[in-house]
């Protein structure tokens, strides 16, 4: 297959779709401006659950979330989310 399959059409729909249900980021919770340019740290991006580099599906809807750009790059390939620490005071 020629080409990188992240400019597909089949791919192209996927994030379509996700983006269209306007889910909060899966990641810190907050809403995702679907206005912001593509670039903005805290625009849309469709984040895999399950890394493509950790053997996650590249078109599986259920392996596919709404992420801010920042909390997606922040994340990387792990296959979990960060929890916020709990503060040590008391």
């Amino acid at each position: 297959m020629a080409g990188n399959p992240r400019n597909g059409r089949p791919y192209r729909r996927l994030v379509a779709a996700v983006k269209a249900q306007g889910m909060p980021c899966w990641i810190c919770g907050h809403w995702i401006d679907p206005e912001l340019n593509a670039r903005h740290a805290w625009s849309f991006t469709l984040d895999h659950a399950v890394p493509l580099s950790k053997g996650g599906s590249l078109l599986d809807p259920a392996n596919a979330r709404s992420a801010h750009r920042r909390c997606n790059s922040a994340r990387g390939n792990r296959l979990t989310v960060p929890q916020a620490r709990a503060s040590r005071r008391w």
